[in-house]
């Protein structure tokens, strides 16, 4: 069958699987994910990043196929730096977000394979987006999941969540809930990545 694939110009891509998540805290937000990265049915990699600072307090998880969403992060890193740099000022969450929607929707037609969660702090407090393909953006008030562990994801997410959880707190329970998407979504696995966003910036937790 990879023979034919090939062929054809039928090549695997390189999927992130995926399970991504993100809460929102009192004082912030936490985003994780797991690393694995999967072509068909090889675990391609288990190493994959999925997990990305933009800015000092912004912060991007990927699902989906990893050069399209490696190349969104980059188009956005810089697109970003070049507007701080125009403006003379941090970048708000809402705009970042509305600018990877700009970048989506210009290539609808031919769609970046992504599903991305957006999170970050800036000085009208703390903001959790989900972009999907084509520039659909939703601000998420509480948590949310995307990619194909994200149905036991948010299992564990719903039952755990309280509103003005502490950033500890929501460590706690994405690590809960990347744990059980590990154990029941096959493409998903790996080790969890995890970052917490707050006035502070962007930390990544061990």
């Amino acid at each position: 069958m990879g023979v034919n694939m090939i062929a054809n110009n039928e090549i695997p891509k390189l999927k992130t699987g995926t399970t991504t998540m993100g809460v929102v805290c009192k004082n912030g937000v936490v985003l994780a994910t797991e690393s694995q990265a999967t072509m068909g049915y090889l675990v391609a990699t288990k190493e994959a990043t999925k997990l990305f600072k933009i800015t000092d307090r912004i912060g991007m998880t990927i699902a989906g196929g990893v050069a399209d969403c490696q190349q969104i992060v980059k188009l956005l890193g810089a697109l970003i730096a070049i507007r701080e740099l125009e403006l003379g000022k941090p970048t708000l969450v809402k705009a970042a977000a509305q600018l990877t929607a700009v970048l989506l929707f210009q290539n609808r037609m031919f769609p970046y394979y992504s599903a991305l969660l957006m999170g970050g702090f800036d000085e009208e407090g703390t903001h959790l987006y989900s972009l999907d393909p084509f520039g659909s953006i939703i601000e998420e008030k509480n948590f949310t999941s995307v990619g194909s562990g994200s149905v036991v994801g948010f299992g564990v997410l719903e039952a755990g969540f309280k509103e003005n959880m502490t950033i500890d707190q929501g460590i706690d329970l994405v690590k809960r809930a990347v744990d059980a998407a590990r154990k029941r979504d096959i493409a998903s696995g790996g080790k969890m990545q995890i970052a917490t966003i707050t006035e502070e910036g962007y930390k990544t937790v061990n």
